[in-house]
């Protein structure tokens, strides 16, 4: 459903967004008599005021003229509460329909495999869910309504000019073509203009997104002017796409209102000198065409801008629509409901790559028995994340199986399988909000009496108490107001509520201060009582009590064994344990 530059209005895409209205049919319904019934209240007012200056004023008819004052005044009043709930009800639709749609599209962008995130950048996912969706709400408030209102006022106004006097019609339609031509011309450029401007705000919003949460990156290398300078050209074709719409109206109204003054200038030398003639026009009839022109030429006018508000809510619609129609999921067809782990998990031949074959796993084989210890070690880029995302299902494997209990992890929903998986990061993520909403993640099974006899039991309560608020401590964006030690015993809580059968440490200590080790060491013991672990480590240290470890290179197992059989067989595990004993005490 391509929706190519400078093209018609796409009906496919536009179908598809008046799906979203099914639930609000009666406001849309009502909205669209409003319309409606707003075309043909306008047009009635040159009608009665030719009639009022023909019928009650050169012919003096005082009575008349009252009747006739009272009945455009019920007209006006009449069009100022429909005017009221057009306006009301077509601006409600919109934002009830994009409301929608925002919760549509955020619901499917968590449910999207990381490999999607790894090829998009997050300010373009973020355009397509705050700034494109909010161009839809226009479709509504600006767009379609008001063009089927609009439409259908011009077809009234032109029906009852002729009504009025033919001759005087055919004078006032002579500019319409030229117009006409105006229009097109117009709708198609400035369609052009306004996507090279959302094109644009992505950028911005994509160049903005990267370099706030790499600041740090910006700053520690001096490259602030550098990213300033890159900023200003990216900024400059933003601001020249915007100058070029602005080009296109400034020359488009002018062309409008010299053509709109031209009908009337017609209307007025045609018309007046049949008057003065004495032939079959009258003065009501001459001031109620200069009445309709306006009306027509406002309308045509308007056309214009509503078309490429509309044309602006589709192009949005269809760049959201690309996100929801994404199909880069996880598949999520296993029908087992439960995970026990009652004997081992296992990798059996296990090959893995993230794209073109570039194989980051080669043939990994291994058990880990319930309620052992695993760990992995090896250089970095050998593949030992890798094996966590594969066993979460973050990404799904090329080749070999994955088994828990001897069942394929594919058997299990996918929310079986990770809810019964903790994940500790070197990295914790935080959102900025209270600690006990960080731990619980708004899950109504986790109650705060649970998480509060979780941390007693961990041994981080009092650290929590000791805080701000206590456990209602508002950690600020990425968790900022408290150290990294700190943030890691919030991840191990955050684990230890769950209950978790298989826990991950993807480098958790190894960022620990003096202050906090022995908290968290108490805090991975409590955590990892019962639990079937796998740790990834550098420090060899850390990982001596292991019942298994594995070393990586490459993306295959070069060793494996216990702390003690991987040191008596003195080869890569060995030099590296050495390596960091003689930079400790050296």
């Amino acid at each position: 459903m391509k929706h190519k530059t400078g093209e018609f209005i796409d009906f496919l895409l536009l179908k598809r967004v008046l799906g979203f209205t099914k639930p609000y049919y009666k406001q849309f319904a009502f909205g669209g008599i409003s319309a409606i019934i707003l075309a043909f209240l306008g047009p009635i007012r040159p009608v009665l005021i030719n009639y009022a200056i023909d019928n009650c004023i050169l012919i003096p008819d005082l009575e008349n003229l009252i009747t006739t004052t009272i009945f455009l005044l019920v007209l006006l009043f009449s069009e100022a509460i429909f005017q009221f709930y057009y306006i009301f009800l077509s601006t409600w639709l919109g934002q009830h329909v994009i409301q929608d749609l925002r919760g549509k599209i955020f619901k499917h962008i968590v449910s999207l495999k990381l490999s999607y995130f790894d090829k998009t950048p997050i300010g373009k996912l973020v355009t397509r869910a705050v700034s494109d969706i909010e161009t839809i709400a226009a479709i509504f408030s600006d767009g379609l309504m008001v063009i089927i209102g609009d439409l259908l006022k011009l077809f009234v106004v032109i029906l009852l000019m002729f009504y009025t006097d033919w001759r005087l019609t055919c004078v006032s339609l002579l500019t319409l073509p030229i117009l006409l031509i105006a229009t097109a011309w117009f709708k198609r450029n400035i369609k052009i203009a306004f996507q090279e401007v959302r094109n644009q705000v992505s950028l911005i919003n994509t160049f903005i997104q990267e370099h706030i949460v790499g600041m740090n990156i910006v700053q520690i290398f001096n490259r602030e002017k550098a990213e300033y300078n890159k900023f200003k050209k990216i900024n400059e074709s933003h601001l020249k796409s915007h100058l070029k719409s602005i080009f296109y109206y400034a020359i488009f109204f002018p062309i409008v209102e010299i053509l709109s003054a031209s009908s009337i200038g017609l209307i007025v030398w045609y018309g007046g000198e049949s008057i003065l003639a004495g032939n079959d026009v009258s003065i009501g009839e001459l001031i109620a065409f200069i009445l309709f022109i306006h009306m027509m030429f406002r309308p045509i006018r308007q056309l214009a801008d509503r078309f490429n508000v509309l044309q602006m809510g589709v192009v949005g619609s269809e760049r959201v629509f690309k996100i929801l129609d994404t199909e880069e999921k996880i598949l999520d067809n296993g029908e087992k409901l439960t995970l026990k782990l009652e004997k081992s998990i296992s990798f059996n031949n296990v090959s893995f790559y993230y794209k073109n074959k570039e194989w980051v796993l080669r043939n990994i084989h291994f058990t880990i028995n319930q309620g052992a210890t695993l760990a992995l070690v090896g250089e970095t880029g050998s593949g030992k994340t890798t094996i966590i995302n594969i066993l979460l299902r973050f990404y799904d494997i090329q080749e070999g199986n994955i088994n828990i209990d001897n069942i394929p992890i594919t058997d299990f929903r996918l929310n079986t399988l990770r809810e019964n998986i903790g994940l500790v990061q070197q990295d914790v993520f935080l959102f900025s909000d209270s600690i006990i909403n960080n731990v619980s993640l708004y899950d109504s099974t986790i109650t705060e009496d649970k998480i509060i006899q979780a941390a007693k039991e961990i041994g981080i309560h009092d650290f929590i108490s000791s805080l701000k608020g206590g456990y209602y401590h508002v950690v600020g964006e990425r968790g900022n107001t408290i150290s990294v030690g700190e943030r890691q015993l919030i991840a191990f809580l955050r684990v230890y509520v769950r209950d978790c059968k298989i826990l991950i440490l993807d480098e958790a200590t190894s960022t620990i201060d003096s202050e906090t080790e022995l908290l968290l060491q108490n805090a991975l013991n409590r955590v990892s009582t019962g639990c079937t672990t796998i740790i990834i480590a550098h420090r060899l240290s850390t990982i001596k009590h292991a019942d298994k470890i594995l070393y990586l290179k490459d993306g295959e197992i070069q060793e494996e064994g216990t702390h003690e059989e991987l040191l008596n067989k003195k080869r890569v595990y060995f030099e590296m344990f050495n390596k960091q004993m003689n930079f400790l005490f050296n």
